[in-house]
This record gives structure tokens, C-alpha cells and sequence, in this order.
């Protein structure tokens, strides 16, 4: 498993060991063990896969806060995703900075976001299926989300009118939210 550092401390890009040939691929997409050997200590709970049918949907920006917040191991099996994460901890050198990167099912990189950070993703493809592992459980009181285009963080999404949920088109900028984290 091959680890990259992001510019947000903890944030961090994974890329399994594929072995192709003829009748396709293996890989190990996840192993406690080999995580544990780069430093990465996380027990995943609860696993999540969603479904976007439609290039330019956006799924963003989320959190769980408190007790109840959430790390997350998320990669992209069908289609391509650029996936961002969102630093929200206010005591952070990073505040409200964040990164994004590309995860298809072509490159079969993995995204490692801590607790204290949004997470959100915009479809590049039609078919896009993404899978989530989490350390904690799925708990709604604790739910939260930043509008996506909230200019105090300024994500570049690459899309300008992006097909969204009606939970996500009511999400409040991040100056109406409490702490976080």
C-alpha cells in the first residue's frame, strides 16, 4: 500500500498494490494490518456504497460532529469522482483549507479523511459507484453539511451547476455553523 501525504495533516492518499493480467485484477483494498504498518490506526465500523447516475452530482460537503464524528476510507469502483476533504476543526493551522483528488476505477486510489473534516464529491462520469468505510456509526442527530459553493472555502469543483439533493441546496454556509470539531 503506497501512502501520500496531503497538504491537510492527516488527509491522506492510499494506493493498493494491483496485480493485472489477462483475466483482469486483484488488489487488497483495505487491511488493517499494512495500515497499521504506515501508522494508521482506525477501526472501521460501518461500510457505505452509493450510487450517482448522472455526471456533475454533487454529494458534499458532510460531517458528523462530536462523539458521533466520522473518519472515512472512500474510493471510487465505477466511474470517476474528484472527492474533496474539508479541514473543520477550528483549532487547526488548516482551517477551512482543503484538498482534492481524483478516484476512478481506473487509478483505484483510496481517500483517507480523519474526524474534523467535511467530505463531499462531484461525479466526472455517468454510472459513478463509491464506497465508504467508516470508524463510527451512521448517527442523523450528529449530521451535518457546509454548502458546497461556500466562498470562505472556495472549492473548485469544476462544475457550476451541479445536480444536488434537496438537503444539500438547503446546507447553510460555514459561518452559520457551530464548531464542529
Amino acid at each position: 500500500m503506497k501512502l501520500t501525504k496531503t497538504k491537510l495533516e492527516g488527509v491522506v492518499i492510499l494506493e493498493p498494490q494491483v496485480f493485472g493480467d489477462h483475466r483482469g485484477f486483484f488488489m487488497e483494498s483495505w487491511s488493517k494490518q499494512k495500515l497499521e504498518e504506515l501508522g494508521l490506526h482506525y477501526d472501521f465500523v460501518q461500510d457505505n456504497h452509493s450510487k450517482s447516475t448522472v455526471k456533475g452530482t454533487l454529494r458534499g460537503i458532510h460531517f458528523q460532529k462530536g462523539d458521533e464524528a466520522q473518519a472515512k476510507l472512500v474510493r471510487c469502483v465505477k466511474g470517476a469522482v474528484l472527492d474533496v476533504a474539508v479541514d473543520l476543526r477550528h483549532d487547526s493551522p488548516t482551517y477551512k483549507q482543503w484538498v482534492a483528488v481524483e478516484l476512478s476505477e481506473e487509478n483505484k486510489k483510496q481517500l483517507l479523511i480523519p474526524r474534523g473534516f467535511g467530505h463531499g464529491f462531484v461525479t466526472l462520469t455517468d454510472d459513478v459507484e463509491f464506497l465508504y468505510k467508516a470508524d463510527n456509526y451512521y448517527a442523523p442527530e450528529a449530521e451535518g453539511g457546509i454548502r458546497w459553493n461556500d466562498p470562505e472555502i472556495g472549492v473548485e469543483w469544476g462544475v457550476k451547476n451541479p445536480i444536488l439533493s434537496q438537503k444539500d441546496e438547503k446546507n447553510p454556509l460555514l459561518e452559520e455553523v457551530e464548531p464542529i470539531y
